[in-house]
């Protein structure tokens, strides 16, 4: 072939189209042995372990929803995403986004990819797209997986929601799939971290760990007692949020919030990703990553949009405080005793009466009256009166409260006994969990229309 046919034909080539290298990325991630297994692992092993676990006489009273392991299917697959969004998703996105630009780095490859497809700009896309994919798949095993490991275990029963209200298995169904669906926004944020912190940091493994920490350091941060404005401003609020869906009415706002803020860090970290990356120097060898680069291109950007993001909640909320109040808790606790209460009703026969008739009402103090009644602790104590119809005395049972910092309360009976004082009721079947005895709850952060 003659130099002047040569220049013809390399003059004529064109870059690869973006389908074409996409489809390269994606193999070359699933060619992976360490992303295989991560695949076998998430559509196999959260069935096993949800089946196991509803099995088992002792369940994970102390996750969402894990005391409703025995009585329904769906319960399963809600302490799977409890666990997913705090361990397992940031790890996911570490090992899956986190190293797709620097693999290249350590291999040495960049030259041989750039003479293939001819165009940084595609080659950042296809990676982009090829780790997304991926990362869909893993979340799509988690879910179904834990899904088909409880209802084979448990069955496809009713589920109760957060304020005490039953689901019927088709609605539980669905706000199943749409929680496991909003965590897909905060795993986006925490890919498009990976992605920065791959792309700015070279082969050096800090890119690789950054989304899991950043992950658990917002993980650590939804612990501790900030103000709900700071909590609802950062993407790993978004992992939790999802429990507003299983309450009646269903608590929203927070849960859009979460979205919302994530999608912005999404596009926050995505952006300088690709702006360094299709004007770096491929021909430097030697290139090991900038750490200065890493803090004008992510820390930076993604701190001002955290107080942007601060100063927007606080001023189109009202948010004050921890958001966890006096009144706000009572009026949880009373609406949950309501739709319980008659879930005991039912189970021991008797007559029949509505959360309108019952007109519960809570009182709660914290720690003692020289203790303003507000903030999470341990060291919530209630009384929760109600009437029934025909009876002119007012019951009357005793609650400890265990409130978290992100709103969610455990409740604990602390008599009489034939209320809530024991975990087992006797029934004309034989002895039944006491629904009364103990029971979960969720705090709103956020103030509603009718405060």
């Amino acid at each position: 072939m003659t130099a002047t046919a040569a220049g013809d034909i390399v003059a004529t080539a064109r870059p690869v189209s973006v389908p074409r290298a996409y489809r390269f990325e994606l193999v070359k991630l699933v060619s992976q042995w360490r992303i295989r297994l991560l695949v076998l692992a998430c559509w196999i092993a959260p069935g096993l372990f949800v089946a196991a676990v509803s099995r088992q006489s002792t369940l994970p009273v102390d996750t969402l929803f894990g005391r409703w392991m025995h009585a329904t299917g769906w319960a399963g697959p809600l302490v799977m995403l409890g666990f997913t969004g705090t361990w397992a998703l940031p790890l996911l996105t570490s090992l899956v986004a986190g190293d797709v630009f620097a693999s290249e780095d350590r291999l040495g490859t960049w030259r041989h990819l750039l003479v293939v497809v001819r165009s940084a700009r595609r080659i950042f896309v296809a990676k982009a797209l090829a780790s997304l994919t991926v990362l869909l798949l893993l979340v799509a095993g988690l879910a179904c997986s834990s899904v088909v490991g409880g209802l084979l275990a448990v069955g496809n029963q009713p589920l109760v929601g957060l304020d005490g209200h039953l689901l019927t298995p088709g609605d539980a169904a669905g706000k199943v799939v749409l929680a496991w669906v909003c965590v897909l926004a905060p795993t986006l944020a925490l890919a498009a971290i990976g992605l920065l912190g791959s792309v700015t940091l070279g082969r050096s493994p800090t890119g690789l760990l950054l989304p899991a920490v950043v992950g658990l350091g917002m993980q650590l941060a939804q612990m501790l007692p900030l103000p709900a404005v700071v909590r609802l401003s950062l993407p790993g609020y978004a992992f939790i949020a999802w429990n507003g869906l299983f309450t009646s009415p269903a608590q929203l706002r927070p849960l859009l919030i979460g979205i919302v803020v994530s999608l912005v860090w999404t596009v926050t970290a995505t952006v300088p990703a690709y702006a360094l990356f299709v004007r770096r120097d491929f021909t430097d060898a030697g290139y090991d990553g900038s750490g200065r680069r890493a803090v004008t291109a992510g820390v930076l950007p993604l701190a001002g949009v955290v107080a942007v993001t601060v100063a927007i909640v606080a001023a189109t909320t009202g948010a004050t405080g921890s958001g966890i109040e006096q009144d706000k808790v009572q009026r949880s606790l009373a609406t949950a005793f309501a739709h319980l209460y008659r879930r005991q009703t039912e189970q021991l026969h008797r007559p029949a009466v509505t959360e309108a008739q019952l007109k519960a009402t809570a009182a709660c103090d914290k720690g003692s009256i020289r203790v303003a009644a507000e903030g999470p602790g341990n060291d919530w104590r209630c009384v929760v009166s109600w009437h029934l119809p025909g009876v002119e005395a007012a019951g009357t049972a005793v609650y400890q409260l265990d409130v978290t910092p992100d709103g969610r309360f455990m409740a604990d009976g602390d008599g009489p006994k034939e209320v809530n004082g024991y975990f087992l009721v006797r029934t004309s079947t034989g002895d039944a969990p006491n629904p009364l005895w103990q029971f979960d709850g969720n705090v709103e952060l956020l103030r509603t229309s009718k405060e």
